[in-house]
């Protein structure tokens, strides 16, 4: 299985689907994946502009100088870059969907916990659908952009997600992958509204037609009528 598969390439950025276990920072492997793309593309030093977890694959923006980095970051800062994630449960959600709001601490092993307190909160819009039996598809839109918040979003409301090994239980060991991926992004550049949309494509759950067929209804995800924020 290949790191990543590139979606879109020019001068000042570039678009990667990256695959689900692999990190974005190079941790105990010898060349990591910013180090990887540069020698495979020869295109030079390449800047990380933001980040998905280990476990999440799906789009990624890397920045292809400092400028394009520092343009692309204060974006991120302002909350003006839409992002949409997709992820499977198979546990019930106590909504179906609406708002997951408050602020997130640490909890035990490097994990984090939801409370009901609003100082800085974790923002996350969602709707849910169930396309099998047993099994929930999430469309999540976060607001903000904590650490592991959609991981921790989701088990709020009980339904943490399926090959989570952090926080849906040992089981979790047992499934192919870890079922997060984020699915869309948008973002301006130059004086135009840049927008990229990623199926998955490794995992046997998110490659079911029922699934497939749900990710199609939602489409464009910016067009749906989607819960507010308070």
């Amino acid at each position: 299985m290949s790191a990543y598969s590139l979606l879109e390439q020019t001068p000042d950025y570039l678009i990667i689907n990256k695959a689900p276990g692999v990190s974005v920072h190079r941790d105990q492997a010898e060349t990591g994946l910013l180090q990887q793309i540069s020698e495979d593309l020869k295109c030079g030093p390449l800047y990380l502009v933001h980040r998905l977890d280990k476990m999440t694959s799906g789009l990624l923006i890397l920045a292809c100088h400092a400028e394009a980095a520092s343009i692309l970051s204060r974006q991120f800062q302002a909350k003006t870059v839409e992002k949409y994630y997709i992820a499977l449960s198979d546990q019930k959600p106590r909504k179906k969907q609406g708002l997951i709001k408050g602020d997130m601490e640490r909890s035990r092993r490097g994990s984090w916990k939801l409370t009901t307190g609003q100082k800085n909160p974790a923002v996350t819009r969602f709707f849910s659908c169930s396309p099998e039996p047993g099994l929930r598809l999430f469309l999540l839109r976060p607001l903000t952009g904590k650490t592991h918040q959609l991981r921790v979003a989701l088990k709020s409301i009980g339904s943490a997600i399926v090959g989570d090994q952090r926080y849906h239980g040992a089981a979790a060991a047992a499934v192919d992958r870890g079922y997060l991926h984020a699915w869309g992004i948008a973002f301006d550049w130059q004086g135009e509204r840049c927008e990229y949309l990623c199926d998955p494509t490794i995992g046997s759950l998110f490659l079911q037609t029922s699934v497939k067929q749900q990710l199609a209804q939602w489409k464009p995800p910016a067009n749906l009528a989607w819960p507010g924020t308070s």
